[in-house]
């Protein structure tokens, strides 16, 4: 019987708590650095990419997800980087899966650009993922080409009607960009509710150094907000998928809308969520370069119990928020780039 044969303990630990009294159920997990996309707001157009020798193996990723399934964490989020470009991660997917038939997990999901979709939408299914966040900012194709830096519209929609027919549940995430998709944002919206699939409008936040000045892409989306209320009856719902979004109805189509804002409203009081990346560092917050080097502690040969004393130990010192600000020529509010902290 190997590590991952094994069913998921049954007896669970104290559940963690950050020294805010926050409970943390939520685990980002990022599998690589790695992307087959460009997209102007994520990365540079020439990024230097980790060595393998750097990245936790899929081994490791397994025996950290699980330590947090045994810590009380009740959702885990695969992301990257694109996930799906890394090799074997459908069997680490299948593998963090025995937590959901045994009942110490609730939700496996994954958060994909869906260039890589079409091929894989029915083995996520089988390994007990229900939905996937889709990351896809412009229906146009000239746009997404220019946008991803070369990107193919067509294989992502392919993608999606792929994930949809395997029984997936799709929600869209589209980063707001006041130069190039804003007067599009209606029409996705319509669009992906007339699909049946929920969207989600994302701030641009100030993560890494790219080319272009970000304080030229901000748009608040209490503006635009503001802009859909014009034509259409926004409702507040109290929907929650254990991220920071807050959601409405849209009365008009019948769908979900939901908006995270990063800067225009910070979203860190109720924060139930940290983010391990794929090199093993475990980041508490999002805004901050607070790092917890958990690959020191697996290569160090500890036990599972000394793992898990090193996870405690960083949700406790966890911030209160971030404080992230976009300014005219000032820097990233940090200097790691969103692909490598998880998306």
């Amino acid at each position: 019987m190997t590590p991952y044969d094994a069913p998921s303990p049954q007896v669970r630990t104290e559940p963690l708590i950050d020294g805010f009294g926050r409970a943390v159920t939520y685990l980002r997990v990022s599998v690589t650095d790695r992307c087959d996309l460009r997209c102007v707001y994520c990365m540079a157009e020439h990024m230097t990419f980790l060595p393998k020798k750097d990245l936790l193996s899929l081994e490791e990723l397994d025996r950290v997800g699980s330590a947090f399934v045994e810590l009380g964490v009740r959702k885990l989020r695969i992301t990257g980087g694109e996930p799906l470009v890394r090799k074997g991660v459908m069997d680490l997917i299948a593998r963090l899966g025995r937590h959901l038939r045994a009942g110490a997990l609730e939700e496996l999901t994954l958060t994909t650009n869906g260039t890589q979709l079409e091929a894989f939408a029915g083995q996520l299914a089988d390994a007990g993922v229900r939905r996937v966040n889709v990351s896809m900012d412009t229906r146009k194709p000239d746009l997404f080409r220019r946008l991803t830096r070369g990107g193919d519209v067509a294989k992502v929609m392919r993608g999606l009607q792929a994930a949809r027919e395997a029984g997936l549940q799709v929600k869209i995430n589209a980063v707001a960009l006041a130069q190039d998709n804003a007067a599009e944002i209606p029409d996705l919206i319509a669009w992906a509710h007339g699909e049946g699939m929920d969207i989600t409008l994302i701030e641009t936040m100030p993560l890494g150094e790219v080319e272009a000045d970000r304080t030229d892409q901000f748009l608040s989306l209490k503006e635009v907000r503001r802009e859909l209320e014009s034509f259409w009856t926004l409702q507040d719902i109290p929907l929650s998928t254990g991220g920071p979004a807050r959601y409405v109805r849209v009365a008009e189509t019948g769908g979900r809308l939901g908006f995270i804002t990063p800067l225009s409203h910070n979203f860190c009081e109720a924060c139930n969520r940290v983010r391990l990346t794929c090199t093993g560092t475990l980041h508490t917050c999002l805004g901050r370069e607070d790092a917890s080097d958990l690959r020191a502690v697996l290569r160090a040969g500890t036990d599972d119990a000394a793992l898990k004393d090193a996870i405690r130990l960083a949700v406790d010192a966890k911030p209160k928020g971030h404080d992230f600000r976009i300014e005219r020529a000032a820097a990233p509010a940090l200097a790691r780039h969103m692909s490598t902290t998880g998306g």
